[in-house]
């Protein structure tokens, strides 16, 4: 393993923007090394994914039940620290991150400050920034956040992100299922791990559907504000 940075693509039923997804990367962080974890896709997202990987630097894993992002992020993670990554990045497989702004969240994870930088999509005017209920979702849990842990994080269930070796190791051990994003922020404060947040913009899904739809919504608040509760009482071991 040459390179230090490792960008995670967890996918499932992304046949259709992988690809484009991929060869972005490849484009605005050629040094980096990829990894796309399929979660027991339905559609071509391996075959695709293993026809892009005839590079030496992508690896594809394919987990042959469905875990949820959580899962897909801790398999990452573990294959991070197991190769001696410093660094991780996380980036959607529906190419809504732009792959132009790895760059920012790289070099602020490899300035030592931080162990977790946030990609925000409400730093910053432009952008695709979500439906209406979703941002108000995101603002409650924002609220949350402050209150549990004291960090002011904007865009708190954004799913583009970079990771310390730290962090990777913290998370390669436990990483909360589900919907991860919200109670992970948790999970870094309980550790005396640091989180940045920069600005970044983000696109419109162009290929499938979201994972969480409105009929999914309530059940998703629940589920998150329990779990993320749960975690900040936890005692977690160093």
């Amino acid at each position: 393993m040459k390179n230090k940075t490792l960008v995670i693509i967890p996918a499932h039923n992304e046949e259709k923007a992988l690809p484009g997804v991929i060869r972005s990367i490849e484009t605005f962080a050629p040094e980096c090394d990829i990894l796309v974890v399929n979660d027991a896709s339905e559609d071509n997202t391996s075959q695709v994914a293993r026809k892009e990987s005839s590079s030496s630097k992508i690896t594809v894993i394919d987990i042959p039940f469905n875990l949820g992002i959580g899962g897909a992020m801790q398999t990452g993670f573990k294959y991070a620290r197991d190769n001696g990554y410093e660094v991780a990045l996380q980036i959607d497989g529906d190419g809504q991150h732009p792959a132009k702004f790895i760059k920012d969240l790289e070099k602020k994870i490899a300035s030592g400050k931080v162990d977790m930088v946030v990609g925000s999509r409400f730093m910053k005017e432009l952008g695709f920034k979500g439906l209406f209920l979703r941002r108000m979702g995101i603002r409650y849990f924002s609220v949350l956040i402050r209150l549990l842990t004291g960090n002011r994080i904007l865009d708190v269930t954004s799913g583009f992100r970079a990771f310390s070796k730290k962090a990777i190791t913290v998370f390669s051990e436990y990483y909360p299922q589900d919907y991860p994003e919200v109670e992970s922020l948790v999970v870094m404060k309980k550790k005396g791990l640091k989180v940045l947040e920069v600005p970044v913009t983000m696109k419109r899904r162009r290929h499938g559907v979201s994972t969480i739809n409105f009929v999914d919504g309530i059940y998703y608040i629940i589920r998150v504000s329990l779990g993320t509760i749960v975690s900040s009482i936890r005692n977690y071991k160093n």
